[in-house]
């Protein structure tokens, strides 16, 4: 097995678009050194043991839901919170 992969090779193996690899490069969902490394020619290659690591890492924190509510138009109180 290879340890580094270009992003078209990635992508044609994960299932991942290359627009979605580069994304997740850029927006630091994959961090640099980890998931991803560039070569001394400058050329991003994904390392697929940190891919292995990331994705058994397990899933992202999801930050907790907030329900706001507004004052009622007759000027009562507050209105009840909407359904979701």
């Amino acid at each position: 097995m290879v340890k580094y992969k270009t992003i078209k090779q990635f992508a044609a193996e994960s299932g991942y678009t290359e627009h979605a690899i580069r994304a997740k490069c850029s927006n630091g969902t994959w961090l640099e050194g980890q998931v991803w490394v560039r070569a001394p020619d400058n050329k991003p290659l994904i390392n697929v043991e940190g891919y292995h690591a990331w994705v058994e890492s397990g899933p992202a924190p999801r930050p907790a839901l907030q329900v706001v509510t507004k004052p009622s138009s007759k000027g009562k109180g507050m209105s009840p919170p909407p359904l979701i």
